[in-house]
């Protein structure tokens, strides 16, 4: 795709549709009392399941910078260390990149900066080392709610995963629904499955800042079409190597910054698939609470699908 054409297809997006000057939400107004009653009614057997993955401690080519853990008490973390009787706490710390490569995490829309701002036009210099002091991740404080759908590109493709640098397209992305029986709509939070968990648990994990499967950036369109509040991937969302030269991460800049959708990467679907491919329906409720962190960049976050 060339410069050219992602910066048309870029002012499109941003001007995709109403919103105020002061819109601090974004795609999030798509996401109304009324659908988030509607998605209520996709809860069938009550299943709930999780789209995390465990978080990762031990460094690797794709989490050089892991997320660190240790107990602070029993001392030097012995069990039995704290002894004798009375009444004793386990204590322990936790410390994680969040934006990295390995672990699920959501992107507040004060992650992506782009020609010096922010989505609708806030300034970037509003994100300093102390902090978000506009769209942080507190926009989503009291969570997100609503109608799930979960569209599995390698299932339609007949393969268990897509290749790193392959791409899913919006063609993909209406052949799975048709594939599926399913139609994601407005205020739906869209999940879109490359294999990216499977492939790394049966080859290992690999450099997936330099080579991983993600989204076409003109896929991006039919979120803006479908008025999606939100989406999230088992993969980082965009591909690798970026299919624009010149801008790296041309689906987050997009999605967060001309769109105001709230992403969530490297998620883990496949208990998911299956148990959506048992159940015979691909929709669900879908559940996402992010940790209150009031000026962060984005949260570890743990999605849960109740079927």
């Amino acid at each position: 795709m060339t410069g050219g054409a992602f910066r048309a297809l870029y002012e499109e997006l941003r001007g995709f549709g109403p919103r105020a000057p002061d819109d601090r939400r974004g795609a999030l107004r798509h996401l109304t009392p009324e659908r988030v009653v509607a998605a209520a009614a996709e809860v069938r057997s009550g299943r709930t399941v999780s789209l995390a993955a465990p978080i990762e401690t031990e460094a690797g080519p794709d989490d050089p910078d892991p997320a660190r853990h240790r107990m602070i008490e029993p001392a030097g973390g012995e069990t039995g260390a704290a002894g004798g009787d009375g009444l004793h706490f386990a204590l322990d710390r936790f410390a994680m990149n969040v934006h990295g490569d390995a672990d699920s995490h959501l992107d507040a829309l004060c992650h992506v900066l782009f020609d010096g701002t922010l989505y609708n036009g806030v300034p970037a210099s509003s994100v300093t080392s102390e902090g978000a002091g506009a769209l942080s991740v507190e926009v989503v404080r009291d969570g997100i709610v609503g109608r799930g759908v979960l569209l599995d590109v390698p299932r339609l493709r007949g393969v268990p995963w897509l290749e790193p640098g392959e791409h899913v397209t919006a063609a993909d992305l209406t052949a799975a629904e048709e594939a599926q029986g399913v139609r994601a709509g407005p205020g739906d939070v869209l999940f879109v499955r490359v294999g990216h968990r499977p492939r790394r648990r049966e080859l290992g994990p690999w450099d997936a800042a330099r080579a991983r499967a993600g989204l076409h950036p003109t896929a991006v369109r039919f979120l803006a079409e479908r008025q999606i509040s939100a989406l999230g991937s088992d993969g980082n969302n965009d591909t690798a190597p970026s299919a624009v030269a010149g801008v790296d991460f041309p689906v987050h800049v997009l999605a967060v910054h001309a769109m105001g959708v709230h992403l969530m990467d490297y998620l883990q679907f496949e208990e998911l698939a299956a148990a959506c491919a048992e159940a015979g329906r691909w929709s669900f409720l879908s559940v996402v609470a992010p940790l209150r962190l009031p000026s962060g960049t984005g949260s570890p976050v743990n999605p849960i699908a109740v079927l």
